[in-house]
């Protein structure tokens, strides 16, 4: 299974909706990847692939300082699990992966 691709995620919180974006490459059989949001990129560390799980960890200074850890489960162009941050309630994650043309799968519609 490949999670190659530009990602358009939609993180619901308590506080309102985020909407990052996370571009992920597999070259080499090694993941990497970066987050893209709130004026910021950051690196996605321990990302892996485990059958149809992805995991990862990442920093973000806004809209404040959090390390957080996402979990979420891969169906074709569309993933969908959690992200959590310390000991902070877990936040629902939705995603779909972008198509050539830059647009997101599903009528270009972002959730």
């Amino acid at each position: 299974m490949s999670v190659d691709g530009t990602w358009d995620l939609t993180i619901t919180t308590p506080v309102g909706r985020l909407r990052p974006t996370v571009r992920i490459t597999g070259e080499g059989g090694e993941l990497t990847g970066t987050a893209l949001g709130a004026g910021e990129e950051v690196e996605l560390t321990d990302l892996a692939l485990d059958g149809d799980r992805l995991t990862w960890r990442q920093a973000v200074t806004r809209p404040m300082r959090l390390d957080l850890a996402f979990d979420l489960t891969v169906e074709g162009d569309r993933m969908a699990g959690t992200s959590r941050a310390g000991r902070l309630p877990a936040s629902s994650v939705v995603a779909r992966r972008r198509t050539d043309d830059g647009s997101a799968e599903a009528n270009g519609d972002r959730n």
